[in-house]
């Protein structure tokens, strides 16, 4: 079976879920030229992509009865299985030559099964998680991580192109989300190191911005300081990505490790703060929420620090 071609003004695309990263991603796509059926569980959610010209269908499975190409990034493990292998799912709705695309950070185990199953049916199948949060999805600058075969990814070039800037076939079936739990896990981590240096540089009473010019260009410099620090200074604590979606990556992380007789005491540690985070209520701010729990423990309002 040969690999369709993909291009703008010829491949239609579906899209499954436009929450704070999708809606931004598929909207590149549309204004490269793509056409587009989307669907979401609130519509209104949809409205951008509506205004653009995008068409609304009601299921997934509906979505891929209209498209070449079906795209989706949602919640969860589950929130995937139901999207690509449920009764009103896209591969229900898919024919023979279609090309599925996970793009949400799921189970490599579960990006495997999608893979079976669609080729039963002669349907391509990808897994392409993604980092670079809200500002990476809305700026098109996309890390793109992609398990699948190499004809089919090479193929769908066009459309990584418009959502991001580093593109990276990492292996078959399920290399994709592996290559994501080792993003997450170096987050995980890195992210305890950020807000427990800017704590403690207010704790001494340094001027936080002033500090930022002197450390985030060298050696101690990351995308989560440069970026989600001076979010935290602003007590702006909207999600780039929702803490209680980083627990879901980080305990598939843990499992993933486990199978493999691994030990990631630091990612364990990680989670357990994540879980504090969310237990107090912030299960829906971004991942740099974290900042409210480090500084509670150790008596500091950081809201209403002066």
């Amino acid at each position: 079976m040969a690999v369709p071609t993909i291009a703008p003004g010829q491949t239609k695309i579906g899209w499954v879920g436009t929450g704070v990263m999708g809606a931004s991603m598929c909207g590149h796509l549309i204004d490269k030229g793509f056409s587009a059926t989307v669907y979401t569980r609130s519509r209104e959610k949809a409205q951008s992509l509506l205004d653009k010209g995008a068409a609304w269908a009601d299921s997934p499975k509906a979505v891929a009865e209209q498209s070449d190409v079906i795209f989706a990034i949602v919640g969860f493990p589950a929130d995937v299985r139901e999207v690509f292998l449920g009764e009103d799912g896209a591969l229900a709705g898919s024919k023979e030559g279609n090309v599925l695309v996970d793009m949400t950070t799921s189970e490599p185990s579960l990006a495997v099964e999608i893979a079976e199953a669609a080729r039963a049916k002669g349907v391509y199948s990808v897994d392409a998680p993604v980092s670079g949060g809200d500002v990476g999805a809305k700026n098109a600058a996309l890390s793109i991580m992609i398990g699948g075969e190499k004809d089919v990814v090479d193929a769908l070039q066009p459309c990584w192109e418009a959502m991001g800037k580093t593109i990276v076939h990492q292996g078959p079936a399920g290399a994709g989300q592996h290559t994501k739990m080792v993003n997450q896990t170096l987050i995980a981590t890195m992210m305890i190191g950020v807000c427990e240096a800017l704590l403690y540089g207010y704790k001494a009473g340094l001027d936080l911005p002033t500090v930022l010019k002197s450390v985030g260009s060298g050696a101690a410099g990351s995308w989560s300081l440069s970026n989600l620090g001076p979010r935290m200074m602003d007590n702006n604590f909207d999600p780039g990505f929702f803490v209680e979606h980083f627990i879901k990556d980080m305990g598939i992380a843990l499992a993933e490790a486990k199978q493999m007789g691994l030990s990631l005491p630091g990612l364990a540690l990680a989670e357990q703060l994540y879980l504090s985070v969310q237990a107090k209520g912030w299960g829906r701010n971004g991942t740099h929420a974290l900042m409210l729990a480090l500084a509670e423990m150790s008596g500091v309002d950081w809201m209403n620090r002066k």
